[in-house]
């Protein structure tokens, strides 16, 4: 019988160990990146209040193209460095979510950082 590992098992695991080590604060709060298969998605979160300030996703309503592609994520990066800049957040902290930084991941931080963020 063989015996195989949960990926998404194993990626919040490697979630929970970075989170302990990093938090978004007011001055630099964290850009959360979340990946399915079909979308990605990322939030600029205070954590010591708690409050998502800033939100981008391919779900949204005016959001036009496949979501599950490296096109999507750096469309997504962008909006999300737009949205944030008019909210007057300029820096960040990078949370990858457990996920490689490669691939979407690493688009959607490319698109964030041409947007104006500083990671």
């Amino acid at each position: 019988m063989v015996n195989k590992k949960d990926k998404n098992v194993q990626r919040l695991k490697r979630h929970r160990r970075v989170r302990s080590k990093l938090s978004g604060t007011a001055q630099r709060p964290r850009l959360a990146v979340y990946r399915s298969n079909k979308n990605i998605s990322a939030q600029i979160i205070d954590d010591t209040k708690g409050v998502t300030l800033v939100s981008a996703s391919t779900l949204e309503a005016d959001f036009e193209g496949i979501g599950s592609n490296k096109e999507a994520a750096k469309k997504v990066g962008l909006r999300l460095a737009e949205k944030a800049l008019a909210k007057g957040i300029e820096a960040v902290v990078f949370d990858r979510g457990g996920y490689i930084y490669h691939g979407r991941v690493s688009e959607l931080a490319e698109g964030a950082r041409e947007g104006g963020l500083k990671f």
